[in-house]
C-alpha cells in the first residue's frame, strides 16, 4: 500500500490547516559533500486522485568542505624515505626513545652497582684494617663459640627426640638477647678504649 493511499482513507483537511507552506532547506552531510535539499514540509490535498509527494526545490552541493578533507599529495606531510631505509637499526622515533630510555636505565644501574660495590669494599677494607682491635677479635671468636654451641645443642635435642619449637623460640630470644648486650658493650669499647682506624 502506497502512502497516497493511505493518506486517501483519511479525514479531509481542515481549512485551517490548508495553507501554503514555505520551502524549508535541510542540509544532508555526506562524505564527499555537504547536500542541501529544498521541500515543502506539507502540502494541500483536494481529492485523491492525482495527489503525489511535492517537487523536489532542487539539489546543490556545497563542495567547501569535500575539498579540505581530500589528501594534497604536494604538501609537505608527505614524505619519502631513504632507499636504506629496511637496513637502518633504528626506523622510528619510537623505537629510538625506547632506545634512549633502556640505555639510561642500563647506566642507572650500573651506577648503583658501582656505589655497592664500593660501600662493600669500605666496609671490609674497614674490617681488615682493624684486624689487629681486640673488640673484632672478640666479636667473631664469641660469634663462632655461639654458633658452634647452639648447632651442637640443638642436634643432641634432635636425636633424643626432645627438640620443639618451643625450644627454639627461647634460645632464639636468649641470642637475641644476648646480641643486644654485646652490640652495646662492643660500642662502648669501640668509643671509648679500642678505636678503629
Amino acid at each position: 500500500m502506497s502512502y497516497a493511499e493511505v493518506a486517501a482513507k483519511g479525514p479531509e483537511q481542515s481549512a485551517e490547516e490548508v495553507r501554503d507552506v514555505p520551502t524549508h532547506t535541510f542540509f544532508i552531510p555526506n562524505k564527499f559533500a555537504l547536500v542541501g535539499i529544498r521541500t515543502n514540509t506539507l502540502f494541500r490535498r483536494k481529492s485523491t486522485q492525482g495527489l503525489r509527494a511535492p517537487s523536489v526545490g532542487g539539489i546543490y552541493k556545497d563542495e567547501s568542505e569535500s575539498t579540505a578533507s581530500l589528501v594534497d599529495v604536494d604538501s609537505q606531510h608527505v614524505t619519502v624515505v631513504d632507499s636504506n631505509f629496511l637496513d637502518q637499526d633504528v626506523k622510528t622515533t619510537t623505537q629510538a626513545e625506547r632506545i634512549e630510555r633502556e640505555d639510561s636505565e642500563e647506566n642507572k644501574k650500573a651506577k648503583e652497582e658501582r656505589k655497592a660495590k664500593a660501600k662493600a669494599k669500605a666496609k671490609a677494607s674497614g674490617v681488615c684494617r682493624n684486624s689487629d682491635n681486640p673488640v673484632y677479635i672478640g666479636n667473631a671468636v664469641l660469634l663462632s663459640l655461639v654458633g658452634a654451641g647452639l648447632g651442637f645443642g640443638a642436634y643432641r635435642k634432635h636425636a633424643q627426640g626432645k627438640l620443639s619449637w618451643e625450644l627454639i623460640g627461647l634460645w632464639s630470644g636468649a641470642v637475641g638477647a644476648f646480641g643486644a648486650v654485646d652490640y652495646f658493650v662492643s660500642k662502648w669499647f669501640l668509643q671509648n678504649k679500642y678505636p678503629p682506624k
